[in-house]
């Protein structure tokens, strides 16, 4: 008889051949140039049950374009693995032909010429196309949400996420995890859950002075004749990556132990199935999906990662449904006798050309959008180069804020948050508000001026090397690497905290960083409580009024290796 994993690795290798990312025959369309909303939508549906997941959407309501990373680095057992595969070796890992539809929403690659053939992606009106479109072949489907939703807008930010959330409620979202939507502050955040019409999950989430659960840890949903029991795990790393102070009164943590007595109450109540609905990150979750038994399905998020198949971590699947609305993740399931016997996936890409828009969704969007309409459409300069912003290390929209940086707060060196959300813009593109919103809004904006030694600077550098590249993925604790300006540096990726670092030097003169030496320094996003200083945002507009337009040489400050 065959065994349960024996069925599960038969189910992938089939799901694999039968193209469960819909990409396998996209090549002949990528020579077309024609794409179909049936094409994309298309599915053979399979088994009884259907989860369909959407994550890290940062308050992205219209279509945008998004460049994936151009460099992932893994460490330890993630080397080589997805998400860590990039480019050119994605595409032949995964069978995927260069300049196709799929190369271009998966890869880096040609993205610009790419982008002009294939057009934006996104835009939650396409996206209530697609869920409408699943319901209708599977009425008993769940909709889940994996968190960094009420974040990352103008318009989020101006509303304290409401617009964020009047969509989602719209869109029939049946149950949340969290991360971001913490720094709009811990009254906002119980204000807003206070009112949803789906639960806010996390099992993770104790109250800091009881040390007690805070939030309902799972739901369970009783769907096709099933009982499946949905268990939220919210960001674990909350006072470390973000303010503290904005949430005084929880605690957060992976919590391994508690995530394995809440797979055991759910199972010991004889559910069919157990999900966990995780803002964790794709290694810690990979690492979590090996040491906690009777996980069937993780929902993964937090590190924004389209991954076209499901990854098999003993009998637990992991699901990667990508940032910003690109993706809309559907997994359908054949559950019996409290099993899963098998899955079929498909990563479905939001091609907003090809997708026609939900008419109530756009509405509801262009409606909540209208008092902020002239702020958001107004041009304050133009690029000549491709801003974005994904990788390790530097990209070009950060290159730009360092820029800006220090030319209007006059330091030496600027700093700017390796944080993963944040749209892309291609050559010729204007560049708006928005643009400059989606790359810097958040509730903690503040672009600080202040004076540090080079042993200080050296210790930032090495403690947020070591939140991306400690081979324990329990400890990787933050985004991708700080951004600098003016600063030169060489990382070997491959050395332990205190040796990562070496030969920093100030760009405009070659003179060596001294650990001793004062230096003037601006940057923005810090978690300390009081800071002061003009929004970033209005940083990166006065510079852009003053050059025009954007022209960035290549950045070759940082030297890496260890690889």
């Amino acid at each position: 008889m065959i065994s349960r994993r024996e069925f599960l690795q038969a189910s992938m290798a089939a799901s694999a051949l039968w193209g469960s990312s819909g990409f396998g025959n996209w090549s002949k369309l990528a020579a077309q140039q024609v794409l179909t909303q049936d094409q994309l939508l298309q599915f053979d549906d399979f088994g009884n049950l259907t989860l369909i997941h959407i994550t890290d959407i940062h308050a992205q309501l219209k279509p945008i374009w998004f460049r994936e990373p151009e460099i992932n680095l893994g460490v330890g057992e993630a080397r080589g693995k997805p998400p860590h595969v990039t480019g050119k070796d994605f595409l032949q890992m995964f069978g995927i032909q260069p300049g196709s539809p799929d190369a271009y929403a998966l890869t880096h690659d040609d993205f610009t010429a790419l982008a002009r053939s294939y057009g934006r992606m996104g835009g939650m009106d396409r996206v209530a196309t697609v869920v409408k479109a699943i319901r209708a072949a599977r009425p008993d489907s769940i909709l889940l949400d994996g968190g960094d939703t009420w974040h990352g807008s103008m318009t989020s930010l101006a509303t304290k996420g409401q617009d964020m959330v009047d969509v989602m409620n719209a869109l029939g979202t049946e149950a949340m995890t969290s991360h971001w939507e913490w720094t709009l502050g811990q009254d906002r955040v119980k204000e807003i859950v206070e009112g949803l019409p789906f639960p806010f999950l996390g099992a993770n989430i104790f109250d800091a002075e009881w040390d007690e659960p805070a939030f309902e840890p799972y739901h369970i949903f009783e769907k096709a004749g099933l009982q499946v029991a949905v268990i939220g795990q919210a960001f674990p790393y909350m006072p470390i990556a973000n303010p503290g102070w904005m949430f005084p009164d929880y605690s957060f943590g992976i919590r391994e132990e508690r995530m394995q007595a809440v797979v055991d109450e759910v199972r010991a109540l004889g559910v069919d199935l157990v999900v966990c609905l995780s803002h964790n990150g794709f290694d810690v979750d990979r690492k979590m999906a090996g040491r906690v038994k009777g996980i069937d399905v993780i929902l993964t998020g937090h590190t924004h990662d389209a991954i076209p198949e499901p990854v098999l971590v003993g009998e637990t699947i992991l699901i990667a449904s990508g940032s910003n609305g690109k993706f809309v993740s559907r997994v359908d399931l054949d559950v019996r006798d409290g099993r899963m016997m098998g899955f079929r996936h498909k990563l479905i890409p939001i091609f907003s050309d090809v997708i026609q828009p939900d008419p109530e969704m756009a509405a509801l969007i262009d409606t909540g959008r209208a008092p902020f309409k002239d702020q958001l459409e107004e041009v304050v300069g133009q690029t000549e180069s491709l801003l974005y912003r994904r990788g390790n290390f530097n990209g070009t929209w950060d290159d730009l804020i360092c820029d800006a940086i220090r030319s209007e707060r006059d330091t030496q060196i600027a700093m700017s948050p390796g944080v993963r959300w944040g749209t892309t813009l291609l050559p010729g593109d204007p560049i708006t508000r928005e643009d400059i919103h989606n790359a810097t809004s958040m509730s903690y904006g503040a672009c600080y001026r202040t004076e540090m030694t080079g042993e200080t600077i050296l210790t930032i550098l090495e403690d947020v090397a070591d939140n991306i590249f400690n081979t324990d993925p329990y400890y990787q604790q933050g985004g991708d690497m700080v951004r600098v300006g003016g600063l030169g540096y060489h990382i070997d990726v491959s050395k332990p905290i205190g040796s990562r670092i070496s030969n920093m030097t100030l760009v405009d003169t070659g003179e060596a960083i001294e650990t001793s030496k004062s230096y003037t320094v601006a940057g923005w996003a810090s978690v300390n409580e009081g800071t002061e200083g003009p929004q970033i945002w209005d940083v990166i507009e006065a510079h852009l009024r003053k050059i025009g337009t954007v022209k960035l040489t290549p950045n070759t400050s940082v030297t890496v290796t260890g690889v």
